[in-house]
């Protein structure tokens, strides 16, 4: 992807990240709160919903002094809807005739993991992909301010295990790489096809891993609050994205 489509990309979706977030993480609050949800998963939940998945809630655990076994709930919720995800959102592109970009945008915003993310924009075409993968590496960084925030106003929020998501710096540097050196197209090319490729293992990995006890254990509270934010965000992100 070319630096000048990148920062573009950035601007669009900068914007968007912002209210996107805010919007998502007070309404899986208050949502959590009306469902008697722990307070502790729904902010796990909340914040992989609102960022990047599971990235977003080993991120947020530590901070919020979570117990495991809310981290395992906030992770089963995550990805199986990620992996409904993945197949659905090109399904629903297509028959609403997005565009490239607005898929792009659509799922980097309402899709949790950064892997299903891609997925889904590579299904969907190069552009997509190419959209998708910008906007959520910049929902990504939302990780930090929001650690922050947790770190400062959460009863026992610990500011010594904010963390930053380094992944991203390797993103930007692959970048300024490929522009620098334009010589070596057709080896990205080749990266590309790789990277694409060990991404749908990295899927597969992660579906073999959940189980349908597990899915059972997580609670019927939890997954209502995981599908309704998701359905909420995914509804209305697409609305603003369309009109």
């Amino acid at each position: 992807m070319g630096l000048e489509e990148v920062i573009t990309a950035s601007k669009s979706g900068f914007v968007q990240t912002l209210i996107s977030v805010s919007l998502v993480m007070t309404g899986g609050i208050v949502l959590g709160r009306l469902l008697r949800v722990e307070k502790n998963t729904t902010l796990l939940i909340a914040a992989g919903t609102a960022i990047c998945g599971g990235s977003a809630i080993a991120a947020v655990a530590p901070i919020i002094k979570s117990e495991n076994y809310q981290n395992s709930f906030a992770l089963i919720v995550v990805f199986v809807l990620n992996a409904i995800a993945l197949l659905l959102f090109p399904f629903i592109g297509q028959r609403l005739g997005l565009s490239q970009e607005v898929f792009g945008n659509w799922a980097a915003i309402a899709i949790h993991d950064t892997s299903s993310v891609v997925g889904a924009g590579a299904i969907y075409g190069e552009k997509a992909l190419q959209v998708a993968t910008t906007v959520k590496l910049i929902r990504a960084l939302w990780i930090i301010p929001l650690s922050i925030v947790l770190a400062f106003f959460s009863k026992n929020g610990d500011k010594r295990s904010i963390k930053f998501p380094w992944f991203i710096l390797l993103f930007v540097a692959a970048i300024f790489f490929a522009n620098i050196f334009p010589a070596f197209e057709s080896s990205y090319a080749h990266f590309s096809w790789l990277g694409r490729r060990a991404m749908v293992v990295a899927l597969f990995l992660i579906g073999s891993n959940i189980t349908l006890h597990q899915i059972k254990q997580s609670g019927t509270r939890c997954f209502l609050l995981g599908v309704t934010l998701w359905v909420v965000t995914a509804a209305f992100s697409l609305f603003l994205l369309t009109r």
